[in-house]
């Protein structure tokens, strides 16, 4: 079948010493034919059960996504390389997914599962932060009407402070900025048209900001992260670690 995406040598080198080793209970079949298989689904965006004979049958490569998410493996393969960035410079934005009707219908509700109602429609938003070669290190999934400022700071806290951090008007917020400047970071942020202390800004240096742009480009090329189709907030969410994974750090 054309269009089939398989995990080249390099990519494999990468991952495969990171991947769960010594587990107990039946032997895992090849975890590069499954983990391909997976990827492939992520990627042309069709329903797992039409997953391609030649990565093995669709049901286990669902169960091993599903069990992996639930073991928290991905984000733990994500975090071990993301380790390796320089952090000297974040930047912070946010895009939404449009979430298809499939996904309605999660335990807990819209809100619990990350799906709320913008100007989109049903969405879901991903926060997200890069670093100076527009890799993505950090990320959260809420409901697609959630501000984007609050959830500035939970992400960058865990983050080594970087030099710089560029942002957009949307998170032109007093509380923001004294927290990266008291960790020693420099805001790179617009002054909002309704601010009365206008605040320092280096227009040359905000110009990298479009590195987040482009990232948010080339992972809603994987169709089931342009939408989303999945119920969980947890299963979506490996989506976005896996295409991390094999887009910038793989």
């Amino acid at each position: 079948m054309a269009g089939e995406f398989w995990l080249s040598d390099r990519q494999w080198a990468v991952i495969d010493p990171l991947l769960p080793k010594n587990q107990s209970g039946a032997h895992r079949v090849d975890d590069r034919r499954v983990i391909s298989g997976i990827i492939h689904v992520l990627k042309v965006g069709c329903r797992w059960q039409d997953c391609p004979s030649v990565y093995g049958p669709p049901t286990t490569i669902y169960n091993r996504f599903r069990r992996w998410t639930i073991k928290g493996v991905w984000r733990r393969l994500f975090a071990a390389l993301v380790a390796f960035s320089p952090n000297d410079v974040h930047m912070i934005d946010s895009t939404s997914a449009k979430a298809h009707r499939s996904a309605g219908g999660g335990k807990g509700g819209p809100d619990i599962q990350a799906i709320g109602r913008s100007r989109g429609g049903r969405t879901t938003k991903i926060h997200a932060v890069v670093d100076g070669k527009g890799r993505l290190i950090a990320f959260e999934i809420t409901a697609g009407q959630r501000g984007d400022a609050p959830f500035a700071k939970p992400l960058l806290e865990p983050l080594p402070s970087a030099r710089l951090c560029l942002a957009d008007t949307a998170y032109d917020a007093d509380k923001l900025r004294k927290f990266l400047t008291e960790r020693g970071t420099t805001p790179v942020i617009p002054n909002n048209p309704t601010r009365k202390n206008i605040q320092p800004f280096d227009p040359e240096a905000y110009k990298q900001r479009n590195l987040v742009e482009r990232m948010f480009c080339r992972l809603k090329d994987w169709r089931r992260i342009a939408t989303r189709y999945d119920k969980l907030a947890a299963i979506f969410a490996s989506a976005v670690f896996i295409a991390a994974i094999i887009i910038w750090w793989a």
